[in-house]
């Protein structure tokens, strides 16, 4: 049901009443919230960031308001997208809506006026929520720059972290902004960086070997439909990027869109329903190893099903082909052309798109230059049988309870243990959707005990001497007290 946008105005002004009633309910739940974590200085003379937090989506912005409800005061959000455009939504994420349930919680903290719901019924009207299925795209990004407010959450935007390396104690973290580098120096890191965080998204070798750039583009990329309209499209992949985009392209005047898969029919089950319950989603970590990779493989062997609003409109849109049991075996130009064959056909197309997923590869991403040869790999603590093998899931961090990393080797550099991976790369450790949407609540509670537990650890051989020293009285009373109540029998004079 189309939203009824003519009470936007009246909503907008509603808005900041709502921001000030989430922040006195804030306030209200605060208590202890007081900061705790001894200031460090790094080798520059700065002050260290108690947590640097790389990624402004919503992981990160969630991570940096339970930080402040847990007494973090230090806490610095580096996002490489401009203010406004952090995570997929307005960039290259094109469903109208969002895949997970409208009733998700987790980014809330249990608050009614810091979550979704309420924030859409101030802006539209109840009557909009009970109506809605599922959430808006881009009105999840409108709700998120307003939690990003609500709590004032800085984010230090269009900054790219370049490397990630040791510091003696301290974690180093080299950005560039504008052109120009910087060093920051924490104590603890998070890679908020979300599906991207787990390698790159690669158009296929063989296409790259037949095409000139120009002629593709990868799904998971901004894509300037503009540029192609008119022409015949051809699109590989089944999943929610294969469909969206080729609703995107005929929207945008393309002449036709071929969408081609390999399987024989499309997935009909999603499987993360399945692990969304309380139990899964707050222990994952703790089943044993082998179910924990047979969970991940799983998911891997079995794909989620394409969104079903993006598929409804595009099977009914003109111009618009699926072709089941078509994986491309051969593309090559011709008479300026591209030419593909398939099992069943030839296919000529103008230009393709591959929908075709993320290459996992760590040394793809420039933050783990210095991290990706010290950290253990599933593949260097467990042997799947022959039959189990997946060398993709094998490269990804074994990581422990807390999203942390964990050394390569015995006795390996501790330093790594203060990276904590709360993206793609816990997919095996932690549960394959635990830092999505839906997971943040069961999942997020998780993580910042592991970051409060270092931190305190840190710093327990001092908590004696602070203990010794705390001299803030309860009882204000002058130091003669005592001596002048005996001189006055036991009575106050």
């Amino acid at each position: 049901m189309p939203l009824d946008y003519s009470a936007l105005s009246s909503g907008e002004s509603a808005l900041a009443d709502l921001t000030e009633a989430a922040r006195a309910d804030i306030a209200a739940l605060a208590y202890p919230d007081k900061a705790w974590v001894k200031p460090v200085s790094g080798p520059d003379g700065d002050a260290a960031a108690d947590v640097l937090i790389v990624g402004g989506g919503q992981s990160g912005l969630t991570i940096a308001a339970a930080l402040r409800r847990e007494g973090i005061a230090n806490v610095v959000v580096l996002d490489q997208a401009p203010a406004g455009a952090e995570g997929p939504w307005v960039t290259f994420a094109r469903m109208p809506e969002l895949r997970t349930p409208k009733i998700t919680v987790g980014m809330d903290f249990g608050i009614p006026n810091l979550g979704v719901r309420r924030w859409f019924e101030t802006r539209y009207g109840r009557d909009a929520w009970t109506s809605l299925i599922r959430l808006p795209r881009t009105d999840w990004m409108d709700y998120l720059n307003w939690y990003r407010a609500v709590w004032a959450i800085d984010v230090e935007n269009s900054t790219v972290v370049t490397d990630i390396a040791d510091a003696g104690g301290l974690v180093r973290v080299t950005a560039r902004q504008n052109g120009a580098e910087s060093i920051r120096y924490a104590k603890l890191v998070v890679l908020a960086t979300g599906s991207d965080g787990a390698g790159a998204w690669r158009v296929p070798d063989f296409i790259t070997a037949a095409l000139p750039p120009d002629r593709y583009d990868h799904s998971n990329q901004p894509i300037d439909f503009t540029r192609l309209k008119g022409k015949a499209i051809g699109i590989l992949g089944h999943g929610a990027s294969a469909f969206d985009t080729a609703v995107a392209a005929l929207e945008a005047g393309v002449a036709s869109v071929d969408l081609c898969f390999r399987r024989a029919r499309l997935p009909r089950v999603n499987p993360h329903r399945y692990i969304e319950n309380a139990g899964i989603m707050t222990h994952h970590p703790l089943l044993d190893d082998t179910v924990r990779w047979r969970i991940a493989r799983h998911f891997r062997l079995n794909d989620q099903p394409p969104a079903w609003a993006s598929f409804e409109r595009a099977i009914a849109m003109p111009g618009f082909r699926m072709h089941a049991g078509s994986p491309w075996l051969d593309m090559a130009l011709e008479d300026g052309r591209i030419r593909v064959t398939t099992p069943a056909t030839v296919l000529h197309f103008d230009h393709v798109i591959p929908a075709t997923g993320q290459v996992i590869d760590l040394a793809a991403r420039p933050e783990l230059n210095s991290l990706h040869d010290l950290v253990a790999r599933w593949q260097d603590r467990f042997v799947p049988p022959p039959e189990e093998a997946d060398a993709g899931l094998g490269q990804l961090p074994y990581l422990g309870d807390g999203y942390e990393m964990l050394p390569r080797d015995p006795g390996g550099p501790d330093w790594v243990t203060r990276v904590h991976a709360f993206n793609a790369l816990s997919t095996v450790s932690q549960g394959p959707h635990s830092t999505s949407i839906s997971g943040h609540r069961h999942a997020l509670p998780r993580l910042v005990r592991g970051l409060t537990r270092r931190l305190l650890l840190d710093q327990q051989h001092e908590l004696i001497a602070g203990l010794e020293a705390y001299a803030d009285q309860d009882l204000p009373l002058p130091d003669d007290f005592e001596a002048a109540l005996a001189l006055n029998g036991g009575r106050p004079a």
